[in-house]
């Protein structure tokens, strides 16, 4: 028997897999739990116009991410810091600080999106990277003063 995983299933097998199994286990386990569905014409064409669709999705998610990308590279995001005598720096820039700067311009990105290499404890210009999409990342421009 021939069946379309519906759904994951360690170790048997992945969303939009076609997979030959014994009858019982795709009827009485696979099928019953829905796991998976018969592999007929019908199903066969009906996930093939779904994985479209979504590819069709991903594509225009990531052109909408380029745009949101191109908007925050034209900006220069910038924080004001404590120094001491030497110009150093009491403190850092954080994550969160990074995260609120972006909210107060309208900007929805999560603190996981942002990824710093290392800390921002110098005065000066410095990029971090913001992780929009899998494919997309922007290089935000932060000026410490």
């Amino acid at each position: 028997m021939k069946v379309i995983f519906i759904r994951d299933l360690k170790g048997q097998g992945k969303k939009g897999e076609v997979k030959e199994v014994k009858d019982g286990y795709g009827n009485n386990f696979l099928i019953k739990n829905g796991y998976a569905v018969l592999a007929n014409s019908a199903n066969m064409t009906k996930m093939k116009n779904e994985e479209a669709r979504r590819g069709i999705e991903e594509t225009l998610k990531v052109h909408d991410m380029e745009d949101l990308k191109k908007e925050i590279e034209k900006k220069t995001f910038e924080f004001q810091a404590k120094t001491g005598k030497e110009g150093r720096m009491f403190g850092q820039i954080s994550v969160k600080q990074i995260k609120e700067a972006l909210s107060k311009e309208g900007y929805d990105i999560d603190k996981k999106q942002i990824h710093l290499d290392h800390p921002i404890q110098s005065l000066g210009m410095h990029y971090v990277d913001i992780e929009l999409h899998k494919k997309v990342i922007a290089k935000m421009k932060v000026h410490v003063k």
